[in-house]
């Protein structure tokens, strides 16, 4: 193995390693981070395998849920039967905007246990109404930023 296969998978073991901090399988990582410095960008499921010396359908399942995710996308391929992903364009603004729904929904369910509160012992509401004020915050915030990114994005092509 020469440096420069040595360079890509430790950037691939990167990769990983952000995505399970991120509660993603560090398999899934390493299928993201393939298909992020591949050449061609499109890639077979049966090179992602090999490459990755992985079965089938650990592949096959990671690479399902990275699509579940918005990073990955199906490819077309001219060939029958065979399975081709690629990056997505804008995947990390979607996997980020998924994520940030996620929060959204944390922050209904924090309203609703200060309502179970409303007249009980303020110090009670006390951590609720923490993660109510961090949610809403995010939420508002997040939504200028993702349209601040997705415009920078359009100005680069």
């Amino acid at each position: 193995m020469n440096g420069k296969e040595l360079e890509e998978r430790s950037f691939i073991e990167d990769i990983a390693m952000f995505c399970e901090k991120m509660g993603l399988p560090r398999m899934a990582g390493r299928v993201l981070g393939m298909l992020l410095i591949s050449e061609p960008p499109s890639q077979s499921l049966n090179d992602i395998c090999e490459r990755l010396q992985a079965s089938k359908s650990s592949v096959s399942t990671m690479a399902r849920l990275l699509v579940g995710e918005g990073l990955i996308e199906p490819a077309p391929c001219l060939m029958p039967r065979r399975d081709y992903f690629k990056f997505r364009n804008g995947g990390w603004l979607e996997f980020m905007r998924r994520r940030m729904e996620t929060m959204a929904a944390l922050h209904a369910i924090a309203d609703r246990g200060l309502e179970l509160l409303d007249g009980k012992d303020e110090s009670l509401k006390e951590r609720l109404e923490e993660a109510h004020a961090v949610f809403e915050f995010v939420d508002s915030e997040f939504h200028g930023w993702l349209y601040r990114m997705e415009q920078r994005g359009r100005r680069k092509s």
